[in-house]
């Protein structure tokens, strides 16, 4: 006999409500998630953070806790319980500065902090004992395993700069086009002194960061380009590496808002940045351009709420991508800024699960339905009062405190069990109607792992049964993040794929393939 669809998922609910009734209790909930290993997407390139701004003091405070914010970033070792000891993330993001710091209140940025040091000197040379707090964090990424690395500058050097500032004037570009092979020599350099010193080898160059924005109040370091100006300078640092023989891939061109890489928006010549840079035909076409790299990266602020918007957004730029073959999505940055259409305000700090779980909404919405290949967050060290930070620090220069925030180990539900290489397979969460707020669920396959991640907004527990059809699927272990709870490490035992998600809470599963 043939049922529709509908019946069939009628009596698939009853099926699952008998088969969990010997093990829930009182208001539990019950959930299937169908699961498709044949239907795929994005492969992941990685999960990453960046060392800006607080590494450069931060990597100077005394041995012992530098080391343990290292592991909390870095590490993939465990704990004696089984429980994750860090995140693993899979990238690491290096301020290149632009030497605001040594200008000091000449420069114009009044917030210290904000400030970076450069290799460079006046006179031409390099200094390669600057921005040594960042390089021991390179050290220690590398030495705990991490294996992808990428520099990103906000602002060309003040050598180069026309108005000799780290920051712009007026909105407009800050150097000058008879400038970009200067510019460019000198990351060259940068990618082969940094190896010198530090073992550690540029897999990326970003040279342009939120181009849209006139970075013009010297509230940090920062240029604005106009599309023509970042193919420009695009063309001068392949030129470059080319010559040099570098292999470092060139990251183009981390949009302020993923709009602009798909729509003309509010800043002439500055959006479409898509078809600007990949479509063959268009006079800002660098993608036949050997070192630079088939990916398009944007920054997911001001486009994370309300939920229904975001995906839709987030599909058009899907498509968009899909339509210039063999081009990936990366979401390069983001933190949790602005009023976020009421859910959740970027302001003050928030070391609890509320931040966390929105995190987690935005890494879901960005895997799911922009077919994100990377996500990266912002600064993975704060010393500020906002919900930027995955760890936050006391503003001391020499030694403090440090704070370890929900957003760590939420970032850690993916970044420590989706590895590079990783595939996502297509699940869907059904029989649902009975939770107030809809799971959340991303499955992954990688050789012969699963993984699945599962975020639940509900004040219930629910129980999830993972189906995965013909595809034969052994759960090992469940990985919580929650209010009491910080990837905490259980043990699932029995043959059926079944599992409790705790409310309020990113909870990661792993298992193996059959």
């Amino acid at each position: 006999m043939i049922l529709n669809t509908n019946i069939k998922k009628v009596i698939s609910t009853m099926v699952l409500c008998i088969l969990y009734s010997g093990f829930a209790r009182g208001q539990d909930k019950v959930v299937s998630v169908d699961i498709d290993m044949s239907k795929t997407y994005q492969h992941i390139d990685n999960f990453g953070a960046s060392d800006a701004w607080s590494c450069q003091f931060i990597g100077k405070w005394p041995e012992e806790k530098k080391n343990k914010i290292a592991d909390l970033l870095f590490s993939d070792d465990t704990l004696a319980d089984g429980s994750p000891k860090g995140i693993a993330l899979s990238l690491w993001r290096f301020n290149i500065g632009a030497g605001s710091a040594a200008q000091g209140d000449q420069s114009g940025i009044k917030d210290e902090w904000r400030r970076a040091e450069s290799f460079l000197n006046n006179d031409g040379s390099y200094n390669w004992q600057q921005q040594a707090g960042q390089v021991w964090f390179l050290k220690a990424a590398k030495a705990r395993g991490v294996k992808q690395f990428l520099g990103f500058v906000n602002s060309p050097p003040v050598e180069f700069t026309i108005n000799g500032k780290a920051y712009a004037s007026g909105g407009k570009t800050n150097i000058a086009p008879d400038q970009y092979a200067a510019f460019a020599n000198y990351i060259s350099e940068v990618v082969k002194g940094v190896e010198r010193i530090s073992k550690v080898r540029f897999n990326y160059i970003s040279p342009i960061n939120e181009p849209q924005w006139d970075w013009s109040d010297g509230g940090q370091e920062g240029c604005p380009y106009t599309n023509a100006e970042i193919a420009g300078l695009a063309r001068s640092v392949n030129s470059a590496f080319v010559k040099d023989h570098i292999r470092s891939h060139i990251l183009i061109a981390e949009a302020g808002s993923i709009n602009y890489l798909f729509k003309a928006g509010d800043k002439p010549g500055k959006g479409n940045q898509i078809d600007d840079f990949f479509k063959p035909g268009s006079p800002n076409y660098i993608g036949n351009l050997q070192n630079v790299s088939k990916t398009i990266a944007g920054h997911s602020y001001f486009t994370t709420s309300p939920s229904a918007s975001a995906v839709q957004v987030r599909k058009v730029l899907a498509d968009s991508v899909a339509a210039i073959p063999g081009l990936n999505f990366w979401q390069s940055e983001y933190c949790i800024l602005g009023d976020n259409a009421g859910e959740i305000n970027g302001s003050k700090r928030d070391l609890g699960i509320e931040a966390a779980l929105y995190l987690a909404k935005v890494i879901h919405t960005d895997l799911t339905s922009a077919n994100a290949a990377a996500w990266q967050w912002w600064t993975a060290i704060s010393a500020y009062d906002y919900k930027d930070g995955l760890i936050y620090v006391d503003k001391n220069k020499t030694d403090g405190n440090y704070y370890v925030s929900k957003m760590l180990w939420a970032l850690g539900n993916y970044s420590r069990f989706i590895r590079p290489g990783a595939i996502r397979v297509d699940a869907t969460v059904t029989s649902q109607q009975t939770l107030n707020k809809p799971l959340m669920v991303s499955a992954f396959k990688n050789g012969g792992n699963f993984i699945a991640v599962i975020i639940n907004n509900n004040t219930d527990k629910v129980w999830v049964n993972l189906n995965t059809g013909t595809a034969k699927v052994v759960l090992t272990k469940s990985y919580t993040t929650s209010s009491t709870a910080e990837l905490k490490a259980e043990r699932i035992s029995g043959t059926k794929n079944v599992v409790l998600v705790t409310p309020g809470s990113v909870t990661t599963i792993t298992g193996i393939l059959k």
